[in-house]
């Protein structure tokens, strides 16, 4: 099944800003909130939308959305597919109305209960920028990254101490529950227990390593995969590979930016490279067999008699492969003639020689002498 563009369903354009998405998903979650609308189709647009603020909200994830759409999110660029249980649509709307919804979880359709929805909280994701050369970007690599991130504690295998027993606060469900007159009338509430901060457990000893967060940092050392034909901007996602999940919630992501240093020689323009070839002005008024530099080793490129400057010849498929794709874009040659600012005795005489010849023949020439007249 086919899923509707997020921008579509918020009814924002792609320019959006932070504050114009945020505005839009205010409001229709008002709208569709189940505790107000009872409407069939209510609780799946509700879903629908808390999906589409999930990621538009987020800075890393609308990138790689607005790169690769929902495919982004599906495994298709080498990650985990986007997952429902990422999203705390309790927590989003405490946020937006102050605690003024609530009780998500226990509607139908959304899968799970109370408890499991408070106590489980996904991973921060960490966003790092890549330095890589212009070789590495073309040719693909592989890169050790040194990061520091957010791991269980193995001492007290992430739960943040010993003996373990059940919350009396909230009598193990994470959340503590109320009745609050709003707008729409009253409507059932929950919060985050302030005993156990959502675990529904507590602990006789607090474990001394992670001082009872269950996380601790470490540093830590990657070898990361570039693929064949990144350029500046591209990012790569890491799934699972950023923080730890609280109390048994996936771990996060991290993103990779990448910024290519420029060649000295090849400039590349999406997946074409251009490459400027200095040549005489003998090669240029001959012709001549030059060889050039390509991405795969030297190569020769036929210069035709009477060749003018910046002409451009293209090389068909001698390009930058595409990061997502099996094609190669083009190599362009731009031709450059060089005119020489030292000559000899015999190449002066050989120009005045070659000057009292006729070489104004061309038609750029006649029609220069008529403008003078």
């Amino acid at each position: 099944m086919n899923k509707k563009d997020y921008y579509e369903v918020l009814g924002v354009s792609k320019n959006a800003t932070d504050e114009e998405i945020k505005r839009a998903f205010r409001v229709l979650a008002k709208k569709y909130h189940p505790d107000v609308n009872k409407e069939p189709g209510a609780a799946e647009k509700f879903k629908e939308i808390g999906e589409a603020y999930q990621v538009l909200s987020d800075k890393n994830k609308r990138a790689q959305y607005d790169q690769y759409g929902h495919a982004a999110f599906d495994g298709a660029q080498g990650g985990a597919g986007f997952d429902m249980g990422d999203i705390n649509l309790d927590d989003i709307l405490s946020n937006l109305f102050g605690g003024g919804f609530g009780g998500f979880s226990s509607f139908s359709g959304f899968g799970g209960n109370s408890r499991t929805r408070k106590s489980a909280r996904r991973g921060e994701d960490l966003l790092m920028h890549i330095k890589i050369s212009f070789e590495e970007a073309v040719k693909g690599c592989k890169k050790d990254i040194r990061l520091t991130v957010t791991e269980n504690c193995d001492e007290c295998n992430g739960k943040g101490g010993f003996g373990e027993k059940k919350c009396s606060t909230c009598d193990g469900l994470g959340v503590i529950r109320e009745e609050q007159r709003t707008l729409f009338g009253i409507m059932q509430t929950q919060k985050t227990c302030p005993n156990c901060n959502g675990s529904g457990k507590t602990y006789k000893e607090i474990c001394s390593e992670c001082r009872g967060e269950g996380r601790v940092k470490k540093n830590k050392t990657l070898t990361v995969t570039v693929p064949a034909g990144i350029d500046t901007g591209n990012q790569l996602r890491l799934s699972g590979k950023g923080g730890a999940g609280i109390n048994g919630g996936p771990n996060g992501d991290i993103y990779l930016e990448f910024e290519v240093e420029p060649d000295k020689y090849f400039e590349r323009q999406d997946d074409d490279i251009y490459l400027e070839v200095p040549v005489t002005i003998t090669e240029a008024v001959l012709g001549c067999k030059k060889e050039i530099p390509t991405l795969n080793g030297n190569g020769y490129i036929e210069i035709k008699p009477g060749t003018q400057n910046y002409t451009k010849l293209k090389l068909r498929g001698k390009g930058i492969k595409g990061v997502n794709s099996k094609s190669y874009g083009d190599m362009y040659v731009v031709i450059n003639i060089i005119m020489p600012t030292k000559l000899t005795k015999k190449q002066k005489d050989l120009f005045k020689e070659l000057a009292e010849t006729d070489l104004e023949t061309e038609p750029e020439f006649r029609d220069f002498q008529k403008a003078l007249r």
